[in-house]
């Protein structure tokens, strides 16, 4: 499967499912093409030669972007591939990988290179991991990585469809896994803050790395979303 465009400037691609605690995880990658031509790719999917030259094809790949600790499986075989490329993680992915050599750590607020293109924030107040979030703005679409997971019924069987339903990762309710949201349980007023500014970009559009995208009603669906955060 090819590159599939979302909007003017913005492609998504459906990558293959990879295990995480005993569920198969489908996988997305967001390419977005910023105002001056340059391209910034998001949690980039397994590499393949089709693919890479697909996403070469669009313009200079500059940015190579991992918006959590989970999303940095396939990230040294694409910083292979495009050498030149700037590569950006999160608090505690670099701890953790200390065999890729990160050129910055995304925050709160864009980097100057795609400042005009794609807003961004940090969403904070979890013990165990922080994810920066993008809007891409011409497009009004928020780009995740796993802050809201939403899964078709019938992507998960047996046993594993239950324990889907109770994490609540299941569309069209999806929401933040119950693991990850138990892990708020002190910093709840960092998250209501990151998502008061999510809130503010009013997305009309939600790009999710595992399951089912929201195209239109976005705003809707992220306060439905982010109802465990009141």
């Amino acid at each position: 499967m090819s590159l599939i465009s979302m909007a003017e400037n913005l492609w998504i691609y459906n990558g293959e499912a990879v295990p995480y605690l005993g569920l198969a995880y489908t996988t997305r990658m967001t390419v977005v093409r910023l105002s001056n031509g340059d391209i910034l790719v998001h949690s980039p999917t397994r590499y393949d030669e089709n693919l890479a030259r697909e996403v070469a094809e669009l313009g200079p790949v500059k940015y190579l972007v991992t918006p959590n600790k989970l999303h940095h499986l396939f990230l040294p075989q694409w910083m292979a591939h495009f050498p030149d490329a700037a590569c950006y993680g999160t608090p505690g992915l670099q701890e953790k990988r200390k065999d890729i050599s990160f050129d910055g750590l995304l925050g709160e607020n864009p980097e100057p290179e795609w400042e005009k293109d794609v807003d961004q924030t940090l969403f904070r107040g979890s013990f165990a991991m922080k994810e920066a979030v993008f809007f891409h703005r011409s497009s009004r679409t928020l780009i995740l990585g796993d802050l809201i997971e939403n899964f078709r019924v019938d992507h998960f069987h047996g046993w594993r469809r239950w324990v889907a339903l109770l994490t609540g990762i299941i569309a069209p309710h999806g929401k933040t896994p119950i693991d990850w949201r138990l892990t708020f349980i002190f910093g709840r007023s960092k998250a209501r803050a990151a998502l008061r500014k999510m809130q503010a970009w009013r997305p009309d559009n939600i790009i999710i790395a595992h399951g089912e995208c929201v195209i239109g009603h976005g705003s809707e669906f992220l306060a439905r979303s982010f109802s465990w955060l009141k």
